[in-house]
């Protein structure tokens, strides 16, 4: 049985892969591993508990409040709030931990369960393996300690975390965004009123689509996966940018007035320089991962700022910051952390943080993206293969050394299994894009050959 714990949690279909009991016991199992880890302290412990839309997101919750109180911990619910935002509600109340059912920008079918401990932080692989092995160990027959009467923990619902949460982003922006409109596409997920409501109080002109969501049109061709409708919306209303969020709001793309896309390397070298500029950029570094374009390199190597790159995947980012005490990171997805402000990616502060960096200096977006040159990119998907066997594929590792051949130093390859997907992703970098795209598509057809 392979891992439960992906790079960004526990995912799968609903009720399918991701049942209620599935939910309930690794909410139990979390609340007596950290318990032992000390997070607790003795203790009555507490939890923040939310969700994205999701209709499953509501059978989901209900699992793993049960579970959490059955294992003694008092739970706060917080309803329909992003990733960030529980993560920092769980941080700021002084929660011993937090739970968010969300699937990022996965089609609606699918959900997911991540865990933060206390101050609002993402489990360790450690921890995670723990709490899978003390899963595993009740699923064959290990009984839970179980207290009864006024041991069990209390749940209640917390109503004042949305304000809390806008408030502290109102709080920690540099400066007001008085002038601007900005377009907000929310994917009919976790932030369809959050981000509104902060770009609102913020300052700006909002104009808003993809905020009505039914729990079945999550992520449905919009948010950052789909930017099509985000870029008409922009063009159309004459706005000076627009953002858009996953289902969880912890990532934000953008577009700038032409309804060109900003992505994450050129959010991330526009803060950087914003935030040296402020003296708040640590170390004078930025931290990336190795799917980061190589325009991004260069481009911080020209303005003297120090890049130091990860593995894929967020939590490999905010690993490297905390370690070494860095102050900005990211991926290219969008994926933006601010350790200052923020313990894990967030959609809704990033997207502030660009709009007040234009506001501040009064250049449109475009310019300001423009101190990066992205060098073509190609980026193909291959689904049904064995994606275990990326490493171990004497045909693929052959392809891949042929293929950098041929680049030379004038590009890149990057294949990889995906953490959050069943599927294997092909990145090509070169100098060329119809080069880039030749040579990604031959990788991707061996790719299902060796491993389908």
């Amino acid at each position: 049985m392979g891992r439960l714990f992906g790079t960004d949690g526990v995912r799968g279909v609903a009720n399918a892969d991701l049942t209620a009991e599935l939910a309930l016991g690794l909410s139990v199992a979390a609340a007596h591993v950290l318990a032992e880890a000390g997070t607790f302290e003795g203790h009555r412990p507490v939890a923040v508990v939310g969700r994205d839309p999701r209709a499953s997101g509501e059978f989901l919750e209900a699992a793993v409040v049960a579970g959490l109180a059955s294992a003694g911990v008092d739970v706060l619910r917080v309803g329909v709030l992003p990733t960030p935002a529980v993560a920092y509600l769980t941080g700021a109340l002084g929660a011993d931990l937090g739970v968010m059912l969300s699937a990022s920008h996965n089609p609606m079918p699918d959900n997911g369960i991540k865990f933060f401990a206390r101050g609002g932080h993402k489990l360790a692989d450690e921890l995670e393996d723990r709490i899978e092995r003390t899963y595993r160990a009740h699923a064959t027959g290990e009984p839970w300690d179980r207290p009864t009467g006024a041991g069990v923990g209390r749940v209640r619902d917390y109503d004042q975390g949305f304000d809390n949460y806008v408030a502290h982003l109102i709080g920690v922006l540099p400066n007001r965004l008085d002038g601007l409109k900005v377009v907000i596409d929310g994917a009919h997920g976790a932030a369809s009123r959050v981000s509104p409501e902060a770009f609102s109080r913020a300052g700006a002109e909002v104009v808003t689509i993809g905020t009505e969501p039914d729990g079945l049109n999550i992520n449905h061709e919009c948010g950052s996966t789909h930017l099509d409708k985000l870029r008409a919306a922009v063009v159309e209303h004459g706005a000076d940018l627009g953002v858009a969020h996953d289902g969880d709001a912890d990532r934000c793309l953008a577009v700038d007035a032409t309804g060109a896309e900003v992505d994450g390397d050129q959010i991330l070298a526009v803060l950087a320089l914003a935030m040296r500029e402020a003296g708040s950029l640590r170390k004078n570094t930025v931290v990336a991962t190795v799917m980061s374009n190589l325009g991004f390199k260069l481009a911080m190597e020209r303005e003297g700022v120090e890049l130091v790159q990860t593995a894929v995947g967020d939590r490999y980012v905010l690993e490297e910051m905390k370690a070494n005490g860095f102050a900005l990171g990211g991926e290219q997805s969008g994926h933006v952390i601010v350790l200052d402000h923020a313990t894990t990616g967030d959609g809704t502060l990033t997207g502030l943080m660009l709009a007040a960096r234009v506001a501040a200096t009064g250049r449109p977006l475009r310019e300001l993206a423009g101190v990066m040159e992205r060098l073509p990119q190609v980026l193909i998907n291959v689904r049904d293969v064995d994606k275990t066997r990326v490493g171990s594929s004497q045909e693929l590792a052959e392809a891949v050394t042929d293929a950098e051949r041929e680049l030379g130093g004038t590009g890149r390859v990057l294949l990889r299994s995906s953490g959050t997907e069943p599927l294997v992703r092909v990145m090509v970098e070169a100098a060329d894009i119809e080069q880039a795209r030749a040579v990604a598509q031959r990788l991707a057809d061996v790719v299902k050959s060796a491993l389908g």
